[in-house]
């Protein structure tokens, strides 16, 4: 435990490797999911590698997602506890806070899930698997990206009830990191939607021709 006096450059433990290899972690999912989803989009990988089943590849991908989200989880806890803890993180009012972003997290991960579903969440649409409308209830009339904030909660929350500052500067990298990715995933996801529509609309323009 550090002291209260601690100067800031000691209230992180840079010498372990735990530390980097969980920021390492965090960088490595969403840079994996969008390289893996883009060339699916542009090259069908995963649904040539099922067997043309574009659905069954998706869900591959998903529990690929899943699964590596799990060892990020384990690295980032590894790490913090490799890592000193400050006493005015240890209050009770500290844990309190904790408990609640820790519930805000998941409430806002797994309410936007059970709302996009599987392939909804997991880059259904760089499958050619499209939502017939744009969810706008909860939890994206809260946040327009509830993953990735509900997220950062938890990695804050969980930063907190350890009482770990390391943990605050992992949470710091893991917000920016999923800023980059919403950065290149909105506008993707939009133009994807926006060929849909422009589809859409030249078969009502050949229907209407053909009559």
């Amino acid at each position: 435990m550090a002291p209260l006096d601690t100067p800031a450059t000691q209230l992180v433990d840079f010498n372990q490797q735990s530390l980097f290899v969980s920021a390492a972690s965090v960088a490595f999912n969403p840079l994996f999911w969008n390289i893996v989803a883009r060339q699916e989009y542009h090259n069908k990988i995963l649904t040539k590698l099922f067997s043309g089943r574009s659905q069954v590849a998706c869900y591959g991908l998903a529990a690929t997602i899943f699964l590596l989200g799990l060892l990020r989880d384990f690295l980032y806890e590894r790490s913090l506890r490799d890592q000193p803890s400050y006493p005015l993180l240890e209050s009770n009012e500290i844990k309190y806070l904790a408990y609640a972003l820790l519930i805000s997290g998941n409430v806002l991960v797994l309410s936007s899930t059970w709302a996009l579903g599987i392939t909804g969440t997991f880059l259904g649409d760089y499958f050619g698997i499209l939502m017939d409308e744009m969810v706008t209830g909860f939890p994206f009339n809260v946040t327009d990206a509830p993953m990735y904030y509900g997220s950062t909660c938890s990695f804050l929350g969980t930063a907190l009830l350890y009482g770990k500052p390391a943990g605050i500067l992992l949470t710091a990298w893991v917000f920016v990191v999923y800023k980059v990715a919403l950065a290149f995933e909105n506008p993707f996801t939009a133009r994807i939607y926006a060929k849909r529509e422009q589809e859409r609309a030249a078969a009502k323009g050949d229907n209407k021709k053909s009559r």
